[in-house]
This record gives structure tokens, sequence and C-alpha cells, in this order.
């Protein structure tokens, strides 16, 4: 059930004749008063052919013109209206029962508390069977205004209870987080224009596209303004950035003029504060070209950044510093979701971009992040939309399946700390992902199941799986991807790296029971593991024994030396020793 309380007016018999009458599309059927603020003696213009709108507006501004001739100043803005709506699968709810609920939104709105006889004079119009519509003058029977701080936080929660008392569709709980609606003339602006998208989401989109883009809030604006973006900045005399709006081309006003909307209306996490916080934590030692001249790709490099924000997740119990670390790192989890959706490849990009702009709701919380934490994520995301080059790919599987698994971590954080909107938020990003994910491995999977290692190896790879995780090594083996992992660990194994190892650290960091398809996760994290070159452990081991005892002889004969890694097979050719026999592992 949704009571969405509606900006104040200042015509009480206006809003009645809407209420009354037709509707836009003739869909108001049988308006009458369910209940109000006294019954007896209440005119209601569709069951008394004797009352008027004009009559029942005058009972219902009573209090209001009788404050005005008391006091030099008039009261304006005193028309308080609530429409309350019903989910469309929840039961047919009774006039009686339509009452009983708009008694209980107008007693925690502070329209009319319990027990007080003195309160505003109200009433609720049914005119259809899925809703009502509560209308309330604002001025009380003691000339006093009411108290309606905070009043839909109230009503929001006293509709959550009325869901569980009445047996219907029960909604989660908000945290004064989300973006505002948008109003039902944006709508019906949006229809008559052709647009697909009212002004202020389609500003949002382009907004968020924009973010990964830029490095300052003055850049941020400059890259809006070069897409076209009507840009109106605000600024103080010494010409500092103090605000910004931002306009649609083609939305006018009736004169004409184009209509801005300032950042917060369009969400609440895109304010010129917490826009420079964002843009403005990257670390100022390590140039972009620096990072863009390295030997990795974006893509790996991005997937390496991931990692790093799954302690901070995976710790739900953390105090405020550990929770203001996880909420940077869920944020810019969201800039990096952006900045693959720009670069992937158009197979996976719809399903990419639908990830961005359900996974906007899960990026903001109450609580605040600590945006220099996020420094490693927030990079990758943009040396990402820098690269000229599409990623491999292995590369692009791995980095898909590893915001994947973040956006599991951050659904798990959010309903630890009990945000049920953006734990649901992250859940729906999950979906869309793990879709991106499957499109992803099909090109990687058909490669490597075209060469699998023979059988010996084969056999020797499964006595590896079963070793190093024990709990799924049926579900691993029994996958229809098992030949395609066991060509991973045959590559691996001849780059020089373990294949009992890997695994067993590729379990570590993604668990295996929440996974759909257990290879599949182990085939993205081992490629991306061993895209590295293998670290012969034994050797460094000797080496720091010898540095420490004869430093000048750091190399000494019979001390085992660095694996060289071997150039990866070629589609199609024996893997190198693929089919040897291992005695030790």
């Amino acid at each position: 059930m949704i009571a969405a309380i509606k900006p104040a007016g200042s015509n009480t018999r206006g809003l009645l004749a809407y209420l009354y009458g037709p509707g836009r599309q003739d869909e108001h059927l049988d308006p009458h008063i369910v209940t109000g603020f006294a019954l007896l003696g209440m005119p209601d213009p569709d069951r008394d052919e004797n009352a008027t709108l004009t009559e029942l507006a005058r009972h219902l501004d009573a209090p209001v013109h009788l404050r005005n001739s008391e006091f030099g100043r008039p009261v304006t803005d005193h028309v308080w209206h609530c429409p309350v709506r019903a989910a469309p699968e929840d039961r047919y709810l009774s006039d009686t029962e339509w009452g009983e609920i708009a008694q209980r939104i107008v007693e925690a709105a502070g329209i009319a508390p319990a027990g007080d006889d003195l309160g505003c004079r109200w009433i609720a119009v049914r005119h259809a069977d899925d809703h009502i519509h509560i209308l309330a003058t604002t001025v009380r029977e003691d000339g006093r205004r009411p108290k309606l701080h905070d009043s839909g936080i109230r009503v929001g929660d006293e509709c959550r209870q009325i869901e569980k008392d009445y047996g219907l569709r029960q909604l989660k709980k908000g945290n004064r987080t989300a973006a505002r609606r948008p109003t039902q003339g944006e709508m019906h602006k949006a229809e008559r224009l052709g647009w697909e998208q009212t002004s202020r989401a389609w500003l949002e989109d382009r907004i968020r596209a924009a973010i990964p883009h830029a490095r300052s809030a003055e850049e941020l604006l400059a890259y809006l303004e070069a897409a076209d973006i009507v840009v109106k900045p605000r600024r103080g005399p010494s010409g500092d950035l103090l605000g910004y709006a931002v306009g649609r081309p083609g939305d006018v006003n009736k004169d004409g003029e184009q209509v801005f909307h300032p950042g917060g209306k369009i969400a609440p996490d895109l304010t010129l504060p917490k826009l420079k916080a964002r843009l403005e934590s990257i670390a100022p030692e390590e140039h972009p070209t620096a990072r863009r001249n390295s030997p990795a790709s974006p893509w790996r490099l991005a997937t390496d950044a991931i990692d790093t924000l799954h302690a901070d997740l995976a710790d739900t119990g953390m105090g405020d510093g550990g929770s203001a670390r996880a909420q940077a790192h869920i944020t810019a989890l969201g800039e990096l979701i952006e900045a693959a959706a720009q670069q992937a490849p158009a197979a996976l990009r719809a399903e990419l971009r639908a990830a961005t702009k359900v996974f906007a709701r899960a990026q903001r919380s109450r609580i605040r992040a600590e945006d220099r934490a996020a420094h490693a994520l927030r990079s990758a995301a943009r040396d990402i939309v820098d690269t000229a080059t599409g990623p491999d790919g292995s590369a692009l599987a791995a980095l898909v399946a590893a915001m994947c698994w973040a956006a599991i971590l951050a659904g798990r954080w959010h309903e630890a700390k009990g945000h049920a909107q953006q734990a649901e938020a992250a859940r729906q990003t999950v979906q869309h992902l793990q879709a991106a994910a499957d499109v992803a491995l099909v090109p990687v999977l058909a490669e490597l199941e075209a060469r699998p290692p023979r059988e010996q190896a084969r056999l020797t790879l499964a006595s590896d799986v079963r070793a190093a995780v024990p709990d799924q090594a049926e579900r691993i083996l029994a996958d229809p991807a098992w030949p395609a992992l066991a060509a991973v660990l045959a590559d691996a194994e001849a780059r020089g790296h373990k294949p009992h190892r890997l695994l067993k650290e590729a379990a570590a960091q993604r668990e295996l029971d929440t996974a759909r398809q257990p290879a599949h996760v182990l085939i993205t994290r081992i490629q991306h593991t061993s895209h590295n070159p293998a670290r012969n452990r034994s050797a460094e081991a000797a080496r720091r024994r010898t540095t420490r005892t004869t430093p000048s002889h750091s190399h000494q004969p019979g001390n085992p030396q660095p694996a060289t890694a071997l150039t990866t097979p070629a589609p199609g050719g024996p893997t190198p020793g693929a089919d040897s026999h291992r005695n030790t592992r």
C-alpha cells in the first residue's frame, strides 16, 4: 500500500472538482465519501442531491476562513492531499475498511491525532476500487497549524503495519534515500512529447553515465554540456561552484523557457557536495596515463580492484568506520558497472545497462561514505572508459563474474544493515549481471572445450578438485562446463601454477554454495588468477634465507630458480604437460 503525500495546495474546491469529476480518462466511478472528521451533517455531493462541491469546500475550509479573519496574515497552501493505493494483487477492500485505513493515516500524519477533538477537518473520497484520496485543510479547530514535519515517514510506517493487519502485499520500509517519483504532470508531458522517460529520469541516466569520465565537478558539468545537456551552474562572487541544475533539451514551460532540475531533486546522491566527494577522491599521486600504460589491461585491473572490497562487504558487523568504507565501495561499484556497460560488447550492453539503473538504488544509504577508501575501484572505472581497446573474452568474463559476486555481497551487507530497499535493488542487479556473465562466457567456453586435456590429465585434475574443494567436488565434476574447467587448469599448470592451490584460492575468494554453476565461477576466477606468472614459493623462501645469511651470494648453486612462465598453447593444439602424470601435488 502506497500513500503519496502531494505538495500542499491552496484550492480546496478545485481538488474536490477533480475527485468528484470523471477523471482524465473517465476512470472515476461512483465517487463518494467513505469517512471524514465528522460524518454527521457532512455534505456529500454524490449521495445528497442538494449538496454541492462549493458547500463541501466551505465546510472543510471553515477553520481556515476563521483564522484568516482573526489574523492579518492569511494562511496559504492549506490543502493537504494524500492518495492511498493498494497493490494490484491485493484483495478488494470495502468502504468500511478504507475508512478505517484513512483514519489511521490521518492520525499517523498528525492531521487528526487520536483522541484530539480539535484536529484538522478531513475527508476520504473513494472513486475506484483500489484507492482513496484523503483531503484535509491544515488549520485545526483551535486555529493552530498541525505538526506535519516528517509526516511522510510516519505515514509510511503506518502503511507497513496496515499491510500486515489487513493481509495485503507487504512492501519494504523506506529510509529516505529514494529518488522522487515522477509527478503526473511529468509523466503526461513525456507521453505528449513521445519521450520514453520523464526529464528527471533521463537526466539521471546521463549524469550517472558521465561520472566515470570526470575527475571533478567542473569536469562533470563540462562533459554534460558536451553531451548537449543544458547546464546551469550557480557560482559565488569568487567564481567557485556552489550548485548546479540541468535541463533536458526541448523541455520547456508554457512560456517557452527551459525547465531546470537541481541535482538533489534528480536523486539524493547527485547533489554538488556528494558529487565533489566522489569525483575528487582519487589520489593525485598516480597520473591516469601511467595506469593506461600498465602492461595489465584495465579490465583485469578492475577485477583486481573488486577483490579489495570483499573484506569490507563480508564483515557486516563492522563499526562506523568499516561501514563508511563499505558504503564507499558499493557506490564505486555502481560506477564500475556503468563504465563496463559503456565499453562492453553490444551483446552484453543491455543487461549491464539494466544492472546500472537498478543498482543506482543500492548505491546510496543513510551511511556517509568514506570515498577515498574506494580509490582503486573508482580508478579502475575511469581507466575502462578511457581505454581505446575492448576486453579479451576471459578478462570480460572475469570482470562481470566479479561484479556479480560483489553485488551479492552488497545485497547481504545492506540486508544486515536493515536497508531493505537497497538489498532488493542489489538482488535485482545480480540477476542482470548473471545474465551478462552467461553471455560473456559463451565464447570462452567454446574456445576451451575445443581443446580438452587428454584423459589421463583430466583424471588427475579431477583428483585435484576432490582434494581442494571436497564439499563441492561432485557438483563441479557433474557441471557441463567441467571439460572447459579442466582445460583452464591444464593451461594454468603449463604456466607454472599448481591446480590444487588455484582451486583452493578460487573457492576461498567466492563461495560455491550459492553458485548456480560452480565450474563457471572457477573458470573465471582461475583464468584471472593464472594470467599472472606463477610464484615459485620454495624459490622465494630460499632467496629470503640466503639473503639473511649470505647477502653477497643470493643465487648459490643448488638453490631452486623461479619457474619461467610458458606460452599459452594455441587453440586446438596440445597442452604442454597436460597429459603428464604428477606424483606430488
